[in-house]
C-alpha cells in the first residue's frame, strides 16, 4: 500500500513540476491525425461487420440454393432421368501411371 501512495505522489509531483512547451502544432498535424483515426475506425468497423454478417449472409445463401434446387426439378417436371443425365460415368479404368486422365484411351 505504502509502494502505491508513493508511486500516485511521484506521478503527481512529477506532472504539476513539468514545464508547458511552447510549441506549435499546425492544423495539418491534426487533420493527419484525425485522418488516421478515422481510417483505423472504418477498418474495425468493416471488420466486425464482415464478422457479423458472415453467419447471416450464409443462412440466406443456403436459403436461396434451397429453393432453387426444389424449383428446378418442379418447374421442369423431371424425375429421375434428370439426376442420371448429371451423373458422371466414374466406371472408367484409370492405370496409376497415367498422368493426364484425357490422355486414356
Amino acid at each position: 500500500m505504502k509502494n502505491l501512495a508513493k508511486a500516485i505522489m511521484t506521478i503527481v509531483l512529477s506532472l504539476g513540476v513539468a514545464s508547458p512547451a511552447f510549441a506549435y502544432v499546425g492544423p495539418g498535424a491534426g487533420l493527419s491525425l484525425l485522418g488516421a483515426l478515422w481510417g483505423l475506425l472504418a477498418a474495425v468497423g468493416a471488420a466486425l461487420a464482415f464478422v457479423l454478417f458472415w453467419p447471416i449472409k450464409r443462412l440466406i445463401r443456403g436459403r436461396r440454393e434451397k429453393v432453387t434446387s426444389n424449383n428446378a426439378y418442379t418447374r421442369t417436371g423431371a424425375d429421375d432421368s434428370a439426376q442420371e443425365a448429371v451423373m458422371v460415368d466414374t466406371s472408367a479404368d484409370r492405370t496409376p501411371s497415367a498422368k493426364n486422365p484425357a490422355q486414356q484411351v
